[in-house]
């Protein structure tokens, strides 16, 4: 028997083939093909059918015994009654609330209410504001059914319209503490529960329905585990559903997580707190990673060069190297200004796109270092940092990251975490394990920070806070 792993992600679907027999799997990915200029805005049924045919190829010719599903966090969009899309998909890298969210968080009172309630910052990557957004550009938001990719994935394979309390509450809608969600908030935007789908678990699975059997090319009634965030799902693939185990993902955005046993919200909004299966995360994230060093590729060096060789050319000089800040995409953790924009500071005429290239890739780290030093005032010194995404497939990044952070990680050997955590769920449902802690990771290759390179970097992270705080929101 096998199990079925799909996951619509932000720029590609994925599939994992997980065998229950012997544990083994293989994975396939396909970027989308989009018809939107813009990355942030996709097509749901565009995104739906290219995962399922992916789906499609790799189960062809075998007993699938379950199928589960993963996505992201963030999204939303706007369904008639006969779950029609009626927008696109707005994912948590638009930022068209970020004026609507400026204004907002003028008033303090406001955004500790806010957050203390749902765990979330007053920012344009929540669908609350994107909601808040389309009222304001004449959408009768009452008239709608609201839907993410991840809760129209699920609606399409099994015709059940439910969204998982893990996606839900990183909608800004939901109640943190209590999982429900929030009268007051709804109310503000005129609407009822009953358009958002209903709350539901990870061990809520639906039956594939005849529709979802047809595209998928399996038979009817096969449990499908309702849409989690990849987010989430990465922290139980990766083993670290214990305390103390910090996992660190360095993919198209940026995420550091810590799994705790009750919700850790602030007194002063900094870090957010959403659901995952059976438990909380204490995390931080930022919207810059490798969609920085993809606009690097395309735009500066206008794709006349490899992956590799831009690797290659940022061995060089450490010191005298410019400052990046990493905010194509506005900025999320630490201080959620959803209109700061990137930049270079201190270029100088001898500089080449190779030194550029490198104070990108450190630029990235020295961000994610803010958010790892604001999570560990909250929740203590993590273990074992376990670190997993894109840059496993940089040396010279991945060695960069120890340094800045001058503590030893872990390069997880799963490359695929979040589809190996979906993959957990089914196996849970199944009655293959009895419960997500039995969930483990072999150890992977230990990453040690170079002292001196630590030391050097501390001078230059100043350089990068210099720069941050002089444009920084007033």
């Amino acid at each position: 028997m096998h199990i079925l792993a799909l996951e619509s992600s932000t720029t590609s679907a994925k599939a994992m083939l997980y065998n229950a027999a012997d544990g083994t799997c293989e994975v396939r990915s396909q970027a989308y093909r989009l018809r939107h200029g813009d990355v942030s805005i996709h097509d749901a049924e565009d995104v739906f059918r290219e995962t399922i045919q992916l789906g499609r190829e790799m189960s062809a010719g075998k007993e699938i015994g379950a199928v589960a599903l993963s996505g992201t966090w963030h999204s939303v969009m706007l369904c008639d009654h006969a779950m029609k899309p009626q927008t696109p998909v707005y994912h948590w890298s638009y930022t068209g609330a970020a004026a609507l969210c400026q204004k907002l968080r003028r008033d303090q009172r406001y955004v500790r209410s806010y957050y203390q309630k749902t765990g979330c910052m007053v920012n344009a990557i929540y669908p609350y504001f994107k909601l808040r957004l389309l009222a304001e550009q004449g959408y009768d938001l009452k008239n709608y059914r609201i839907l993410g990719q991840g809760t129209y994935n699920t609606y399409r394979l099994t015709d059940e319209w439910v969204v998982s309390d893990c996606i839900a509450s990183g909608t800004g809608l939901l109640n943190i503490r209590d999982k429900t969600y929030d009268m007051e908030l709804l109310e503000d935007l005129g609407i009822q529960p009953s358009q958002l789908g209903r709350l539901v678990t990870y061990k809520d699975t639906a039956p594939l329905s005849e529709g979802g059997a047809a595209l998928l090319g399996l038979p009817a009634g096969i449990p499908v585990v309702p849409t989690i965030s990849d987010g989430a799902l990465n922290q139980v693939g990766s083993g670290a559903l214990r305390e103390s185990v910090m996992t660190f993902s360095v993919g198209t955005s940026g995420a550091i997580r810590l799994t705790t046993k009750r919700p850790v919200i602030p007194e002063i909004p900094s870090t957010w707190c959403y659901l995952a299966p059976g438990t909380w995360l204490s995390g931080a994230a930022t919207s810059g990673c490798c969609n920085c060093i993809d606009w690097f590729k395309s735009q500066i060096c206008e794709n006349a060069v490899s992956y590799e060789e831009l690797d290659r050319g940022a061995a060089g000089a450490v010191k005298e190297i410019p400052v990046f800040l990493p905010f194509l995409f506005g900025e999320r953790c630490p201080g959620w200004d959803d209109k700061r924009s990137a930049g270079f500071f201190s270029i100088k005429p001898a500089h080449t796109k190779a030194d550029l290239y490198r104070a990108l890739l450190e630029g990235v780290l020295f961000n994610l270092y803010q958010c790892y030093e604001v999570l560990r005032k909250t929740n203590g010194t993590p273990s074992k940092i376990k670190l997993s995404g894109g840059i496993l497939n940089s040396p010279i990044w991945l060695q960069m990251c120890a340094d800045i952070f001058g503590v030893e990680m872990e390069a997880d050997k799963v490359a695929h975490a979040s589809l190996l955590g979906a993959v957990a769920l089914a196996r849970e449902n199944l009655g293959l394990i009895p419960d997500l802690s039995r969930v483990s990771s072999s150890g992977g290759r230990l990453i040690t920070p170079n002292p001196d390179m630590t030391a050097a970097y501390e001078e230059k992270y100043a350089r990068y806070l210099d720069c941050y705080h002089r444009t920084t929101e007033d």
